[in-house]
């Protein structure tokens, strides 16, 4: 009985040796260089650190033809290459730390991105899968077709685009310029300070509870939900607000009317302090909660 087992045990430890390839290889990089990564299934995870150097981590799947790690003047690429009829056995999950400085575009297919310490600008994309990183103060773009994409900054203005067709999208203390949209999803905005802010989403509810800033412009639309905006601080703005079929809800003063009698919809135009920015708010089937937090 005991040497069945030991069997067992033996062809287990066979098969799972067999299934997946250790990974640990550094290459010296640039300070501040660039470093271009893909990874069609698994996981991604990206950690800044003091080192200049680039190094790999983590299993390769079954499958997998090779990985990719060379450095060509002041670019490091890493890539997972499968066999063009891949199917299964492709999962590869990437552990990697690169200088602090540097430049980083992530892309994936089936495959969570998640990204930390990494101050210079980001290109994130992933087809399947969630993202999420950090913003330091240089421009990040991140981007999922099927799942939730959120980014935790430090109040040092940058651009930032998120965008996700299915799923949630969250901004946290972020700053400066905003572009975020979801198609069936909600998109939060929470602590931040902007110049401009670009919100969207299909199907689900737009939440901003951040500041405006002087001259500042935010444009915030839903179709099918709810829209809570609530300024951080004094805002002095413009103000247009439309529902088609919700009610308004305004803290400021002046109240909603009807945009017509023959229509649910109801609208509010007012100026709020100078007028100096823009806000326009709209939802089709939905409220609008509109406040000073």
């Amino acid at each position: 009985m005991m040497k069945k087992i030991s069997v067992i045990i033996l062809g287990l430890l066979l098969v799972s040796a067999a299934a997946a390839e250790e990974v640990d290889r550094t290459l010296d990089a640039a300070p501040d260089g660039q470093v271009d990564i893909s990874n069609i299934a698994g996981s991604i995870t990206v950690k800044g650190w003091s080192r200049d150097q680039v190094e790999v981590t983590g299993t390769l799947g079954k499958k997998v033809e090779e990985l990719v790690f060379e450095r060509d003047g002041d670019t490091v690429t890493i890539k997972v290459k499968v066999p063009k009829r891949s199917g299964r056995g492709i999962d590869s999950d990437l552990y990697i730390s690169v200088p602090q400085n540097s430049s980083i575009d992530v892309s994936a297919v089936s495959a969570d991105i998640d990204v930390s310490d990494v101050k210079g600008e980001q290109e994130l994309n992933t087809v399947s899968g969630d993202v999420t990183t950090e913003a330091a103060g240089e421009d990040v773009a991140a981007e999922s077709v099927s799942g939730d994409v959120e980014v935790r900054g430090e109040n040092k203005d940058c651009e930032t685009e998120a965008n996700t067709v299915s799923g949630d999208v969250t901004l946290f203390r972020v700053a400066g310029e905003v572009n975020a949209e979801s198609v069936s999803g909600d998109v939060i905005v929470d602590e931040g300070s902007f110049n401009r802010v670009d919100l969207s989403t299909v199907n689900g509810e737009l939440i901003f509870q951040s500041a405006l800033r002087k001259d500042g412009k935010l444009s915030a639309e839903t179709v099918n939900g709810d829209v809570d905006v609530e300024f951080v601080g004094d805002v002095s703005a413009k103000i247009d607000v439309s529902t088609f079929n919700g009610r308004i809800r305004n803290c400021f003063g002046p109240d909603a009317t009807r945009t017509s009698k023959y229509t649910p919809g109801w609208g509010l135009n007012f100026t709020e302090g100078d007028g100096d920015g823009r806000v326009e708010i709209s939802t089709m089937n939905g409220g609008v909660n509109l406040c000073r937090k």
